[in-house]
């Protein structure tokens, strides 16, 4: 469980640093651009909520509830999702749409199978 721990921080503090460079990235694609501000506060704002969840997580395997296994199998499931959808937005772009897709690929595989294993659910429903 320690290895899905600091995964979720691994990919919460990711997040939270992609979500403030893109954040400064949009607005001044906005200033030049004039660019709609609330796609970009949408897109910034999911960065950083899933930034921030993925941390909270992080913090909660101390206190080993089944919700927190559960929620951290959704997180992990919908991180993979939108990596490969992220994977197909790589036209010209390079490694910035990439390799980031790819390394949150492998951090949520890795999450979501150690996540399911029987260890996991008699660990997270062990005694506190």
């Amino acid at each position: 469980m320690r290895v899905a721990r600091v995964l979720l921080f691994v990919m919460g503090g990711m997040q939270l640093t992609v979500g403030v460079l893109v954040a400064g990235l949009l607005a001044g694609i906005i200033v030049n651009d004039g660019g709609s501000i609330a796609e970009a506060v949408a897109i910034v704002s999911v960065l950083l909520g899933l930034g921030a969840l993925s941390i909270v997580l992080g913090t909660k395997f101390a206190t080993r509830g089944g919700g927190v296994r559960v929620t951290t199998i959704v997180y992990a499931s919908l991180m993979i999702v939108a990596c490969l959808g992220s994977l197909g937005l790589a036209d010209g772009f390079g490694p910035i749409f990439t390799g980031g897709p790819v390394i949150g690929l492998a951090c949520g595989g890795i999450t979501l199978a150690l996540m399911v294993t029987a260890q996991a659910g008699a660990w997270f429903n062990g005694p506190r």
